[in-house]
């Protein structure tokens, strides 16, 4: 009895491990992805997008990313450019080509400018419960962690 107890026990540790496995890219792309929160250093900003939605604001700080581009809306200046990935869930942008629009207002206490160089700075993604992570830098190196929702 105590080996099929073992055994069961066994079973279901491996079954946990392979549920938790690392996240796929291609669970990424395709999708458009809308920014809810930046960290930076022990400042944080949160976004509430049913506000932004009812101001007419919903589509700023979003993007996608499809085969080998990624598309973003400042606020609300549009951005595009190539991305590569690399191992360990590395990510980094190639140079972006910018419609420069002049913001009507700064929401949620994030600049445009600032959204664009973080973007620009990602070095890292990660999934973690349904919501994307990227990790980037500042100009000046300090780090930034930026989340995205669906």
């Amino acid at each position: 009895m105590r080996k099929q107890y073992f055994l069961l026990l066994l079973i279901i540790i491996a079954i946990i491990i392979s549920c938790g496995g690392t996240p796929k890219f291609s669970d990424v792309a395709g999708k458009k992805w809308k920014l809810i929160e930046v960290s930076v250093d022990d400042r944080n900003i949160f976004f509430n997008r049913n506000t932004l939605s009812s101001e007419s604001a919903g589509d700023i700080f979003t993007f996608n990313f499809d085969d080998q581009n990624i598309n973003m809306i400042g606020a609300p200046s549009p951005c595009s450019g190539r991305y590569t990935l690399g191992d360990n869930q590395a990510i980094s942008l190639g140079s972006m080509n910018t419609t420069q629009m002049d913001p009507l207002r700064q929401p949620e206490k994030l600049r445009e400018s600032d959204f664009f160089v973080y973007m620009q700075n990602v070095y890292k993604w990660n999934v973690v419960s349904r919501k994307l992570e990227l990790y980037s830098k500042t100009e000046n190196g300090t780090e930034v962690k930026m989340v995205f929702s669906l």
